[in-house]
C-alpha cells in the first residue's frame, strides 16, 4: 500500500514539475489575467448581507482583492441612498449591526456622502482599512421598493434654488416644539399651510442656513428626530453649502406633495446658538513648510500602525523580508488652526472614550480631525493622508491669552479662543505619502474637521485648496485658497 502511494506521488511530482508547452503557459497566463480582470471589475462594488432579501443587510465593499465591512460612525441616509442607488432604489440607513455583526474587517469608517455620488468609494471617509470599530458597529441599509427616479412633478425643481420655485414674499419659516426660541423642528409656510422639512441628508450645513435665516446665530446641532413633534412634510432634498444667509438660497428637490425616506414621524430640526468655535486654517503655514523627505520604513513603524502610508508600503511589508530598509517619499507640511470664534473648540467624544496611543504617549480625542489629498487634473485622488487620531491643545496663543488645553497627563483637550492648534511638519502622519505619484502638476487639499463632526460658525475656512508642483527632487505648494472641506 505504501509503495502504491509512493508511485502515485512520484507520478504527480513528475506532472507538476515537467516543462510547460507554450500553449499551456498561454492558458495559465490567460487564467491569471481573468482573475485580475475580475478583481478590477469588482473594485468598489457593494453587497448586502444578513437581510431577508438582497435589498437589505449590512454593507460590504470590495477593495484590494477582498470584501470588507463599513462602520456606522457618521453613517446616514445620504450614504444609504448611494448604496441603494446600485440597485436603482432609494433607502434608509441602519446602525449597530442590525443585520448581525461584521463578518469581515472594516474597510471604511466615518463615511460622509452628499447623496448624489455614483459609488460609495467616492464619499469622504477616513481611508481604506482605518477604523477602530467593534464588530457590533456594522453599517447597513434597507433599500425600499421605490425606484430611484424623480417624479415628473418634482423634476423641474431638481437642483434649483428654493427662491426660484416659490414666492419668497409669501413664504415664512419658524421653529416649533422647542424648549426655547433657539431650538425646534423647522416648519415652512407654503400654499396656506405650515409643513416640515424631510430630514434625509440633513446636516450642519443646512441647519446653518436655518439659524442665519431666523437671525438666531449659528447651528449647534442638526437633528433628524421626532423629539420636537412633527407635521406633514412638504419640502425635501434640501442641500445647502453652509454659508447661505437664508434657506431660500439652498437647493431642493421637491416642494408640496413629496416622498421622504427614513423613519416615520422624523423631521428636520435644529439647535441654534450665538456662541461657537470657528477654526481658521493658516494657508501660509502650508505653503511655507511644504517639502519632500525620503524616509526609511523602519523609522515609520508607528505611523504604519495608523495607516498613514499608501497601500504599496503595506504590500512591500508583506512581500519583502527586508522591507525596513525600503524608503518612502513624504510630502511634509505644517497645519495650524486658529480659533477665531467666540467659544472653545472641544472634542465631540467625552473624555472616557478617548484612546491612549502608546507610540505618541498621549490620548487621542478625535478619530479624524484632518485629511490630506493630492488630486489630479480630473479631481481624482491619487494620494491621500489623514490624521487618524488627534490630540487638541493650545500650542500658541495671541498676546494676552493664556494657554488652557494640553495633551499631557490626560489633560483637557480643545482649542481656546484666539489660540492655535499646530501640527508641525516633523510630527508623525503630518504628511502625504507620494512615493507612487508621478511628477507633474496637481491640487493639494488640506481639510480640518472635514466631516463637520464639531459645530463651527463657518466651515468655509476649514480647507485649503493649493496648487502642487511635484518633481523628482522637490515639491512646490502655492496659491492656496480657503474653501469648505
Amino acid at each position: 500500500m505504501f509503495r502504491r502511494i509512493l508511485v502515485i506521488f512520484i507520478q504527480f511530482a513528475v506532472i507538476v514539475s515537467r516543462d510547460l508547452s507554450e500553449n499551456e503557459r498561454a492558458s495559465r497566463a490567460a487564467f491569471i489575467q481573468r482573475l485580475l480582470n475580475k478583481q478590477r471589475n469588482l473594485e468598489g462594488r457593494v453587497k448586502l448581507l444578513g437581510g431577508s432579501n438582497i435589498f437589505e443587510g449590512n454593507v460590504y465593499i470590495y477593495h484590494a482583492g477582498r470584501w470588507g465591512a463599513v462602520c456606522d460612525d457618521s453613517w446616514d441616509d445620504a450614504a444609504a441612498h448611494v448604496v441603494c442607488g446600485a440597485f436603482n432604489r432609494t433607502g434608509v440607513a441602519t446602525h449597530g449591526g442590525q443585520f448581525g455583526e461584521a463578518l469581515e474587517k472594516y474597510w471604511m469608517d466615518d463615511v460622509v456622502c452628499e447623496g448624489d455620488e455614483k459609488y460609495l468609494s467616492q464619499c469622504v471617509f477616513t481611508g481604506w482599512g482605518t477604523s477602530d470599530c467593534e464588530p457590533s458597529e456594522a453599517a447597513g441599509v434597507i433599500c425600499n421598493n421605490i425606484v430611484k427616479s424623480v417624479p415628473v412633478n418634482i423634476k423641474r425643481n431638481l437642483n434649483k434654488n428654493l427662491h426660484e420655485t416659490i414666492d419668497t414674499r409669501r413664504t415664512s419659516l419658524r421653529l416649533v416644539g422647542g424648549r426655547n426660541v433657539n431650538e425646534g423642528r423647522i416648519e415652512i409656510y407654503h400654499n396656506g399651510i405650515w409643513g416640515s422639512i424631510c430630514p434625509d441628508g440633513w446636516t450642519l450645513y443646512e441647519a446653518s442656513a436655518i439659524c442665519h435665516h431666523l437671525a438666531l446665530g449659528f447651528a449647534e446641532q442638526a437633528l433628524q428626530t421626532d423629539y420636537f413633534g412633527n407635521s406633514k412634510i412638504i419640502l425635501s432634498g434640501v442641500q445647502c453649502l453652509g454659508n447661505e444667509t437664508n434657506l431660500f438660497m439652498c437647493k431642493h428637490q421637491g416642494l408640496g406633495d413629496v416622498t421622504c425616506p427614513g423613519k416615520p414621524g422624523h423631521v428636520a430640526a435644529v439647535v441654534c446658538t450665538q456662541h461657537l468655535a470657528d477654526l481658521y486654517l493658516d494657508t501660509s503655514a502650508i505653503e511655507r513648510t511644504a517639502h519632500l523627505q525620503d524616509v526609511a520604513m523602519f523609522q515609520l513603524q508607528c505611523a504604519m500602525e495608523e495607516n498613514c502610508l499608501s497601500k504599496s508600503a503595506y504590500e512591500i511589508q508583506k512581500t519583502n523580508p527586508n522591507w525596513q530598509f525600503e524608503t518612502r517619499r513624504l510630502l511634509r507640511f505644517t497645519a495650524s488652526s486658529l480659533n477665531i470664534g467666540n467659544a472653545e473648540f472641544r472634542p465631540y467624544l467625552p473624555k472616557y472614550l478617548w484612546q491612549w496611543h502608546l507610540c505618541h504617549m498621549h490620548y487621542h480625542s478625535m478619530e479624524v480631525f484632518a485629511t490630506f489629498d493630492v488630486l489630479d487634473t480630473n479631481k481624482k485622488r491619487v494620494a491621500e493622508g489623514h490624521k487618524a487620531s488627534f490630540c487638541l491643545e493650545d500650542n500658541t496663543c495671541l498676546s494676552g491669552v493664556e494657554r488652557k488645553f494640553s495633551c499631557k497627563n490626560y489633560g483637557d483637550q480643545g482649542v481656546s479662543v484666539n489660540c492655535s492648534d499646530v501640527y508641525q511638519y516633523n510630527i508623525d502622519c503630518q504628511w502625504v505619502d507620494v512615493t507612487d505619484v508621478v511628477p507633474g502638476d496637481y491640487t493639494f487639499k488640506v481639510a480640518i474637521n472635514p466631516h463637520a463632526r464639531v459645530a463651527e460658525k463657518s466651515f468655509h475656512n476649514n480647507a485649503a485648496s493649493c496648487d502642487l508642483r511635484l518633481t523628482e527632487s522637490y515639491a512646490f505648494v502655492y496659491g492656496c485658497k480657503l474653501e469648505r472641506p
